[in-house]
């Protein structure tokens, strides 16, 4: 498939396991249920799948506060069961990513409890101890960084929660402990990871105290000169990368902490990761002007430094597109930004359920189970939200479990579901299976050219994606109202071909196609 790359060229879909699909009925998802609906995600189209933490964890952050790093929580399953999923996801040539929590571990990791126990104990070195609070270093999660424990009469530093504490990646023996780690997983099968703040893993060896910024969050209050971004990353992020290139199409994606594109560059490449989230597209309102001017902020980070894009939509930590950009049960905007999402040039990733349009729940203050929603309600109500189960089909619980789930399931899942979406011709999910068939097709909207057309436009966003023998034309109405795209003469001409569209059949290019409110075209020139 003309030097397809399954990281690159593919499209790639998030799990929250303990949301997919309840294998045996306890009202949490995991492996099991995720292997029992491989052939959905093989129908759907998409490359591969990004697991979040399945390992043991206390959940004082819902799997990533990891106790174990080479073991399957039994909520989610057994090895047994992970080496099963790995085998079927392969079969359908869907390639699986975990997700590794490297910057800390939970405080009931056997290595924690160890460092904690004395000073004079074999890994007493291997976490971020001091004699006393050197800085101001706040938690991410509110609170200051620094936790007493007076088995040690020291503090130890954490960047989320007290239950989070941050490893030591300056001893050698915490860097060779991790790096068995990746190996361990490479080992069962895994085709890459997604790194959880990589960028965090090592803090200023001077602990000097970061400077004062403007902020809600005593967090948000200061710059993050000293807890992160240090030189001594990027070395280990080389050994990384020569780890992974000892076995064939390995991957990692990293989690920029604070992201820009300048921390992307300065992380990813041929010898560093492959890839870094940009999570611009998370926070840009739906206004075509915005979001070209990001598209090609990326388009320039690659064409100066050769770093491939990722385009991302939403995640775990995030709402979901269709609460932040629909209105109401409408999917028109959902669609149009699962268009833009999935013509671009990069590797798209797909949150669960987003394929369907799923918007986020509401909770009440005592229903709230994310710590951040629980510590700064009302102001910020947490990540429970997007976390709810899967929308399955119309019966109890959307089919996800046969017990009550551990977040509760959105009341519009009576209508919006996996199996009333697929009857639907123009439903997101239908939009979204056309679109990711069509990208397996055409090498253009893959890793053609990205080429604005009708810049200038405040109601639309056109372009072509074309590379040699194929040039296509996207066009994605952002307004509630018919508008023209005044396209170059030179694309006046010839015959074209209508891919995919949320209204026509045939094209009209004779002036520039009139598009109408909240049209989503995919045309080839033949």
């Amino acid at each position: 498939m003309d030097n397809f790359t399954w990281w690159r060229d593919g499209v790639i879909y998030q799990i929250y396991p303990r949301s997919f699909a309840d294998g045996n009925q306890d009202g949490i998802g995991d492996l099991p249920g995720i292997t029992d609906h491989l052939d959905y995600l093989a129908d759907l189209g998409v490359n591969a799948i990004w697991l979040s933490p399945f390992y043991p964890t206390p959940d004082k952050d819902f799997g990533y506060d990891i106790s174990d790093y080479c073991n399957v929580d039994p909520r989610f399953g057994t090895l047994a069961d992970f080496d099963r999923l790995v085998e079927e996801a392969h079969k359908r040539d869907i390639h699986v990513i975990a997700d590794l929590v490297l910057n800390h571990t939970s405080d009931q990791h056997s290595w924690f409890l160890e460092s904690r126990s004395s000073r004079d104990n074999p890994r007493a070195d291997w976490y971020i101890w001091q004699d006393k609070i050197p800085n101001n270093w706040q938690a991410v999660f509110g609170g200051p960084a620094w936790t007493f424990v007076p088995e040690r009469g020291q503090y130890y530093y954490h960047m989320f929660l007290p239950e989070q504490p941050d490893v030591n990646w300056r001893n050698p023996e915490v860097r060779k402990a991790i790096l068995d780690v990746v190996r361990f997983w490479l080992e069962r099968g895994v085709d890459g990871f997604r790194l959880d703040v990589f960028n965090v893993y090592f803090k200023d060896d001077q602990f000097r105290s970061n400077p004062s910024a403007w902020g809600i969050r005593p967090f948000d209050r200061q710059k993050h000169i000293y807890d992160t971004d240090r030189p001594e990353l990027v070395p280990l992020l080389k050994e990384l990368r020569a780890l992974l290139d000892s076995y064939p199409e390995r991957y990692a994606v990293g989690e920029t902490f604070i992201s820009t594109p300048e921390k992307i560059i300065q992380y990813s490449g041929e010898d560093r990761l492959h890839a870094a989230f940009n999570f611009e597209f998370t926070h840009t309102t739906f206004n075509p002007t915005r979001l070209l001017a990001r598209i090609l902020d990326w388009e320039r980070v690659d064409r100066e430094h050769n770093i491939w894009p990722t385009y991302v939509l939403s995640n775990h930590d995030v709402p979901r597109p269709a609460s932040r950009h629909g209105f109401g049960e409408d999917d028109a905007r959902v669609k149009v930004m699962m268009a833009l999402l999935l013509t671009q040039r990069g590797t798209p990733f797909l949150y669960y359920g987003e394929e369907l349009g799923m918007r986020d729940i509401s909770l009440k203050r005592d229903e709230i189970l994310d710590p951040p929603g629980k510590l700064y309600w009302p102001f910020y109500k947490g990540r429970d939200g997007c976390r709810s189960p899967m929308q399955w089909n119309a019966e109890a619980n959307a089919g996800f479990s046969t017990v009550k789930p551990w977040l509760p399931v959105h009341p519009n899942y009576v209508q919006r579901n996996v199996e009333a979406q697929r009857a639907d011709p123009k439903s997101v999910f239908n939009l979204t299976r056309a679109l990711l068939h069509l990208r397996k097709e055409y090498t253009a909207l893959r890793r053609g050219a990205f080429l604005p057309v009708d810049s200038a436009s405040q109601d639309h966003l056109s372009y072509l994606r074309r590379s040699e023998g194929e040039t296509l034309l996207v066009t994605l109405n952002f307004k509630n109202r018919p508008t023209r795209v005044n396209l170059p003469s030179d694309l006046h001409g010839g015959t074209w071909l209508v891919l995919f569209s949320t209204h026509r059949a045939e094209p009209d290019l004779l002036n520039g196609p009139v598009l109408q409110p909240y049209e989503v075209c995919v045309m080839r020139r033949l």
